[in-house]
Formats: structure tokens, C-alpha cells, sequence
């Protein structure tokens, strides 16, 4: 079965991807900064859907992925808190200055995550060398790489996504993301060849908030596993 994960930054939209029926969810918060590490009771809330997966983004600011030792260790230690309350799996990425994986800091952060699923998250799309940093990301033991082929949205970067599919096998997890919704997401994976993928489901909610939508959830992991005839 080809899987779906939501990115949910809010209770509602964790909820509406339970009753839509995600495989799995990535937690964060502020959504307009493209995510950052979410609250401990989002987390609790969370995990007290049974059945449903949970990843929870380690990211403590917004901007750049170059990251301070103070950044660092705070990472950790978030790691550290999300052992203690139970989640499936962390989503971590660091990169030098010059815009290659930091491997040192990753290592850090692979080694406080060990025994948890880990996800390596869209800084990827900024380094420098794809082919590379896809060997490095194998070789930090990373589970799974969140990728929309280092273009805007992973549709537009079907090509790149299909080569990283092939570099590597099975050793790691190609999972596209950026712009997937019902119209696109079963073409994204068949044009690829990936197994897993990656959306926020949003639409337009009361006061003007974006929210996940547990219909276009429920419509997208319909698609992505209706059978070809």
C-alpha cells in the first residue's frame, strides 16, 4: 500500500488527518516558516490517535539550516523529549555554510534519534550536489529523505525525484512533497517510483486559517492506491 503522510501544524489538522486516514503525520508548528518544532501537548495529542504514525519535525527556528552548538544541543534535547513521549520518528537536516549536509551535526542529532524512524527534511532541496548529499543522507542511517526534487513543487521535480529513486534503492525512503494534492499525487509516484508521499491537504477554513482537509485526505490515499485497470 503506497502511503500518505500530512504535515500538520495545528490539533485540527492532525484530526483531520486521522478521520481522513494519513498512514502518518509530520507535527510542527508555523506553517508560514515552513515549520518549526511543535509544542509537547500538540505531540501528546498526537499520539493519542491510535493507529496513526507520528513524525514530529526538529527545527527551532525559522530561516537558514546552518546551525549554532546552542542550536544544536537544543535540538537534541528536543529529540530527547520526543523519546520520552512516545513518537514514532523525528525529521532532522542541517547543512554547512556552503551548502552541503552537515554531517557532523547530523550525526548529533542520528545519534539522539537512535531507535526512531528519521527523516531527513527539505534542506535537502537546497544543497549544492543532489547525487551527493542523497549518499550522505544512506550513509547518516537516515530512514526516509523529504525531497521535492530541488524544485518548487515535487511535480515539477518528477525528474530529479525518479533518479534519487534509482541511486538508491532500497536503502532509503524517497518521499516526494511541495504542491502534492488529488490531482497530481498518484502521477507524482508513478512517474517516480516512489512508495511514499507527503502533503498538507489544506484548504481554506473560517477566519481565513489554511487547515487539513480530512476529504482531500481521504481523496488523495484513495488515489494513490486505486488500482490501475
Amino acid at each position: 500500500m503506497r502511503k500518505l503522510e500530512v504535515c500538520a501544524g495545528s490539533i485540527e489538522s492532525i484530526k483531520a488527518a486521522y478521520e481522513g486516514g494519513a498512514y502518518r503525520v509530520e507535527l510542527c508548528s508555523a506553517l508560514s516558516e515552513d515549520g518549526l518544532t511543535p509544542s509537547a501537548g500538540m505531540i501528546r495529542y498526537a499520539r493519542s490517535l491510535e493507529g496513526l504514525k507520528v513524525n514530529v519535525l526538529i527545527r527551532p527556528r525559522c530561516g537558514d539550516f546552518v546551525y549554532t552548538e546552542e542550536e544544536i544541543r537544543c535540538m537534541e534535547e528536543d529529540i530527547r523529549l520526543c523519546r520520552e513521549l512516545g513518537v514514532d520518528g523525528v525529521v532532522i537536516g542541517a547543512l554547512t555554510q556552503e551548502g552541503d549536509i552537515d554531517l557532523a551535526t547530523c550525526r548529533r542529532l542520528v545519534e539522539a534519534a537512535k531507535g526512531m524512524s528519521i527523516t531527513f527534511h527539505r534542506a535537502f532541496d537546497v544543497c549544492r550536489n543532489p547525487q551527493e548529499a542523497v549518499k550522505q543522507v544512506v550513509a547518516l542511517g537516515c530512514h526516509r529523505l523529504l525531497t521535492s526534487g530541488q524544485q518548487p513543487t515535487a511535480e515539477q521535480g518528477i525528474d530529479l525525484l525518479r533518479r534519487l529513486v534509482e541511486q538508491v534503492g532500497e536503502r532509503l525512503i524517497i518521499m516526494p512533497g511541495s504542491g502534492v494534492n488529488p490531482r497530481n499525487a498518484a502521477c507524482i509516484l508513478d512517474a517516480t517510483g516512489a512508495a511514499e508521499i507527503h502533503a498538507s491537504a489544506r484548504s481554506q477554513r473560517v477566519f481565513g486559517r489554511l487547515e487539513t482537509d480530512s476529504l482531500i485526505v481521504k481523496e488523495i490515499v484513495e488515489k494513490i492506491n486505486r488500482k490501475k485497470v
